[in-house]
């Protein structure tokens, strides 16, 4: 076991005039050697490494002191970090990742939704104040809708046409609504 090396003495407070650097002993720390370069601080005042406090120079309480190389100041080794820290902030990115995940696809269900349903109730106002079914816009939306109401087409077949098309294109929209409603708070509760 070797014996934990003094702190150099540092430089004193005015250099007369700066000269070349002496050669460092060998087995010095860096640390040690890094105190007696650059310019000193102004006003007189120490330097942040000559005010550093001494336990911060020397090695960790029961390990043998490494050849030349000590911890960064500011800096705890990696022997004292805590794990269960570390695995905690990885938890709490984890779920604020999969908050977001389920949030955007509850979002992208509830968007899909609401077009579909917007697209039966346009083809219902169409066809209830008999819109020009040569007009492309009525035409693009009377086709959606007839894919879109799939089996709802026929469940009621009323005598009126227009009746027929409100109701069961209603149905249709409504079982939309309702299984898109379920679907985005069933997803928001696997938050």
């Amino acid at each position: 076991m070797t014996e934990p090396r003094p702190a150099p003495e540092p430089a004193p407070a005015t250099d007369p005039v700066p000269g070349p650097e002496p050669a460092p002993e060998p087995g010095t720390a860096p640390a040690a050697r890094a105190t007696s370069l650059g310019p000193r601080p102004p006003l007189g005042r120490p330097s942040p490494a000559e005010t550093a406090p001494s336990a911060e120079r020397e090695p960790p309480a029961g390990r043998e002191p490494s050849a030349g190389r000590e911890p960064p100041a500011g800096r705890e080794p990696s022997a004292k970090r805590e794990p269960s820290a570390r695995r905690a902030r990885f938890r709490i990115r984890g779920a604020a990742v999969r908050r977001r995940a389920v949030d955007l696809v509850a979002a992208a269900v509830s968007l899909a939704t609401t077009v579909v349903v917007a697209i039966l109730a346009a083809h219902i106002v169409f066809t209830a104040f008999e819109a020009n079914p040569g007009n492309e816009i009525v035409r693009w939306a009377g086709a959606r809708a007839h894919g879109l109401a799939w089996e709802f087409k026929d469940v009621f077949q009323p005598s009126n046409a227009k009746a027929e098309i409100a109701v069961n294109y209603g149905l249709a929209g409504l079982v939309y609504l309702l299984a898109g409603r379920a679907a985005v708070g069933a997803l928001r509760r696997l938050r």
